[in-house]
């Protein structure tokens, strides 16, 4: 949620950046929301005013009591109860006007750092950097979802029977590649500084409005409604949460955690192409990095999460480049995100992999998390986040890109884990 201060403040900048977003009716969304806070701000002078009026009459009360002058103190309690009937009526209206205040700020989306390029859709992001060869295969390579048939590892049918489209079974080689590339994702966390927790896969409404998934304006998530929780779409979720409400010594910062979990997302809308095979599922695994920073380092900290999820596609020896996003494709949290996409040899299109974003102040906001600076005042936190990596994706394209007439031949990095080099 963006600050009330910041929109008061910079009006004209924060109506500016939320327009490379696309914001509909963005200068009269940003005076409303000004102007319900100067309504705030008024009926409290007056329910102020109202209660040290109340306070003035009451002591008088007791004077006049003691002086026995009734007639006057029964005039004054008098007053008391009507100063008691406005309090409510403007307790009232201070409920009705912070409630449309809250609505209107938590309907409003991040603000794009000013670098973000402009632009309506996926179409209009830059591609900024490029790596790895794309491999060269026969006319008759498959694409993954054949291959997974052709070699029993993943089944989509299965799913289908069991659960419904989006929830694949994985069997043999292809369950322990799974597993393989989860362990090899924590433990390359693990080694560039990331404390490893295994959250829970579901949460309440207050974690999924800290984070900003709620409201859910897209219709993604899964819910629980006899408990009031909500199946994660990301890890990011729960371990962003545990610093809900906190109040972090900066000596601490960075504040390194990563996770494995299942993922949950309905994917409406999707449909065509980018749902064949593992190109799009509601259920996947996906190890997730998130950091804690202080707001002077966190573009600094997003650099190093780039090149910690590029350091893994390299591993793998997956050919990817980096995208990006435009103010028409950033998410309705992000400040900055950019996209990792692996080639697909065998569908030659891209498959993004990876999204790494700052989200500055916005999700600290929602979450009250903060620290104290060097004279003791309270700052919010920056929180960022990256996939390293998701894995139906990178699945997809390892299978596909290292298909030969002798099976598919598995990456250096992921055979210690494997324990073997080839599919067949």
């Amino acid at each position: 949620m963006l600050q009330l201060q910041y929109i008061k403040d910079h009006r004209e900048e924060c109506i500016s950046r939320l327009k490379i977003k696309n914001v509909a009716d963005v200068e009269a969304r940003i005076d409303e929301i000004i102007q319900l806070d100067a309504e705030r701000r008024a009926l409290q002078v007056k329910a102020d005013a109202v209660k040290a009026e109340q306070n003035r009459v009451a002591k008088e009360i007791g004077m006049l009591m003691k002086q026995g002058r009734k007639d006057e103190a029964e005039a004054a309690k008098a007053r008391t109860a009507e100063l008691k009937a406005e309090e409510k009526r403007l307790g009232e209206q201070q409920t009705e006007v912070n409630n449309r205040l809250d609505e209107r700020l938590i309907s409003l989306p991040n603000a794009p750092h000013p670098s973000v390029p402009c632009g309506k859709s996926e179409a209009d992001n830059v591609v900024v950097a490029e790596f790895g060869v794309k491999p060269e295969l026969p006319a008759d390579a498959l694409p993954h979802w054949e291959l997974c048939r052709k070699y029993d590892i993943v089944d989509f049918e299965l799913g289908n029977k069991v659960t419904g489209a989006g929830f694949p079974f994985y069997k043999g080689k292809g369950a322990r590649l799974q597993r393989a590339l989860i362990d090899f994702f924590l433990d390359q966390a693990a080694d560039a500084g990331f404390l490893e927790v295994q959250p829970p896969l579901m949460v309440n409404e207050a974690s999924g409005l800290g984070t900003g998934q709620l409201p859910d304006k897209e219709g993604q998530m899964y819910a629980v409604p006899l408990d009031g929780f909500y199946m994660i779409p990301t890890a990011e979720v729960p371990i962003t949460n545990m610093f809900r409400g906190e109040v972090v010594d900066q000596k601490q910062f960075p504040i390194k955690c990563v996770g494995y979990s299942e993922c949950f997302r309905r994917e409406a809308g999707s449909y065509g192409k980018d749902v064949r095979g593992l190109n799009r599922l509601h259920e996947f695994s996906k190890v997730e990095i998130v950091v804690i920073e202080h707001p002077e380092r966190s573009y600094d900290q997003l650099e190093e999460m780039k090149r910690h999820v590029g350091g893994l596609l390299d591993k793998l020896g997956l050919p990817y480049h980096i995208l990006k996003l435009c103010g028409g494709d950033i998410s309705f949290t992000s400040a900055m995100t950019f996209d990792f996409e692996v080639w697909s040899a065998a569908q030659k299109r891209w498959l993004e992999v990876s999204s790494v974003s700052n989200f500055e102040t916005f999700q600290a906001n929602r979450m009250k998390l903060r620290f104290r600076d060097e004279q003791g005042k309270m700052q919010l936190c920056h929180t960022l986040n990256g996939s390293a990596l998701a894995l139906p994706r990178i699945v997809a394209a390892l299978l596909e890109n290292n298909q030969t007439p002798d099976g598919i031949v598995m990456p250096e990095c992921l055979r210690p884990y494997l324990h073997f080099d080839v599919i067949k």
